[in-house]
């Protein structure tokens, strides 16, 4: 097979060259890319916090893990297909390629259409059934219902992300997205500082922002980026293919809404805690998603290189770049808790804008009982990704089932018993026994490797 890399390429074969270097060459600017698409959600904590006060907040906050459910789908169907791209790319088959891109496209449309009926006509009982306050209800379901109805556009975006990224090209996606940071930053300030328009004024800057990552996105595809082109003398994608995408896509999308309708569920307990401990849990919730971009940068990095090698039957590399990511995330799961222990109050104070020790004491409280079981999530989520990169579907979705099981008992049996901190202790507990089930997936798929 010829290789799809070319001198000057926008590709980046990751099946030559030194390991580390290849995972750090394409990590970096997911990382940053990422820390900017964070800015998202934390300039709408940091300016409804500190100009609509602790109401408006604990509004947003309780719509997380809706929003986390729904987005969390739309992110798992774009890692699943890039992950087949990524393996056509490595395997170095063009028209393939080209038939995988053709298959993506089709399926993008068809799930984004679908999941914008289904979650505009579910939101309403689901946010009743978790027993959100009625005093912030109305205001997190008019931020809910326009972010909802533009999540095609979240999906257009990480399907143009996730094709690039499966060719090694993960700078583009990063300028997407600090252009996409630095917009809605101006009109957060704009809207809901300006111009009053309240939760829904945040919830508009932020679609505005996926809109301009998306349509950056696809002009640098259209433009410069002919290996993600279809070709009309490619075919159609096979039955085979479509399978592939769509099982492989669905497959991380539900192992991800399992994990969420846990938290779906202990959103709904921490609800019951009153206002306070939602603004404190919400906050703790953006600094432990603040800490989990670097293990989500390895992970997808990861999940890239050894769908590449693995494409291309490279076994040795695929071992190596597992290594290699388990030791850089070991090194961030030390470094997050340094900084908890010595700046984690000042960060949920400045986060949050509050005064209210109670929140700050909320939040702190799940930060210290998470973070120090970083090591144990970094060990879960490389070797899990690892295995969906070598083509596994039920280890991960398997895992997951442990993870929804955890959190259900969290906020059905935990939280009655032993209050907030019941829900600080579960996700460490299902993190440890998940670990074992996808290390054994792992290994038995490398043996059969061989």
């Amino acid at each position: 097979m010829k290789r799809l890399q070319k001198k000057g390429s926008p590709a980046l074969n990751m099946t030559e060259g030194p390991v580390l270097q290849m995972l750090i060459a394409f990590s970096v600017p997911i990382l940053i890319g990422n820390a900017f698409q964070q800015l998202y959600n934390i300039v709408d904590t940091v300016v409804i916090g500190n100009v609509m006060g602790d109401e408006a907040l604990a509004a947003v906050g309780a719509t997380s893990a809706v929003y986390s459910l729904v987005f969390g789908f739309i992110a798992g169907m774009g890692n699943g297909f890039s992950v087949v791209l990524a393996r056509a790319f490595g395997y170095g088959d063009r028209e393939q390629l080209s038939r995988a891109v053709s298959g993506t496209a089709i399926l993008a449309a068809a799930v984004s259409l679908v999941l914008t009926v289904i979650s505009l006509a579910a939101i309403r009982p689901l946010m009743a059934f978790l027993g959100t306050p009625e005093e912030i209800l109305s205001m997190s379901l008019d931020y809910l219902r326009i972010i909802l109805v533009f999540c095609f556009v979240t999906m257009l975006y990480n399907t143009l992300a996730g094709m690039l990224r499966a060719i090694g090209n993960s700078r583009v996606p990063l300028y997407a997205l600090i252009l996409a940071s630095v917009l809605n930053v101006i009109l957060d300030i704009l809207f809901v500082g300006s111009f009053h328009m309240g939760v829904e004024g945040a919830a508009l800057a932020t679609v505005l922002a996926q809109c301009a990552a998306a349509g950056m996105s696809l002009v640098y595809i259209v433009r410069a980026c002919p290996i993600l082109h279809i070709r009309r003398n490619c075919g159609r994608p096979e039955r085979s293919l479509m399978i592939d995408l769509f099982s492989t896509g669905s497959a991380m999308a539900f192992m991800l809404v399992l994990t969420n309708i846990g938290t779906v569920a202990m959103q709904g307990a921490v609800n019951t805690f009153g206002v306070k401990t939602i603004t404190g849990h919400t906050a703790a919730r953006k600094i432990h998603d603040l800490f989990m971009l670097p293990f989500g940068t390895i992970c997808t990095s990861a999940a890239t290189f050894v769908s590449q090698n693995y494409g291309a039957g490279k076994t040795e590399r695929v071992k190596r770049g597992v290594k290699w990511s388990l030791i850089l995330g070991s090194g961030w799961s030390l470094a997050a808790l340094v900084i908890v222990l010595l700046f984690g109050k000042t960060a949920v104070q400045l986060l949050t804008g509050t005064e209210s020790s109670e929140v700050i004491q909320t939040a702190y409280l799940y930060l210290i009982w998470n973070v120090p079981f970083y090591v144990i999530l970094n060990a879960l989520l490389v070797m899990r990704n690892s295995v969906q990169g070598l083509g596994g579907k039920v280890i991960p979705i398997t895992a997951s089932m442990i993870e929804l099981i955890g959190k259900f008992a969290a906020a059905y049996w935990l939280a009655p018993a032993l209050g907030y901190l019941g829900i600080c202790l579960i996700e460490p507990i299902t993190w440890a026994a998940s670990l074992p089930v996808v290390g054994f997936g792992y290994f038995r798929a490398i043996r059969k490797l061989g």
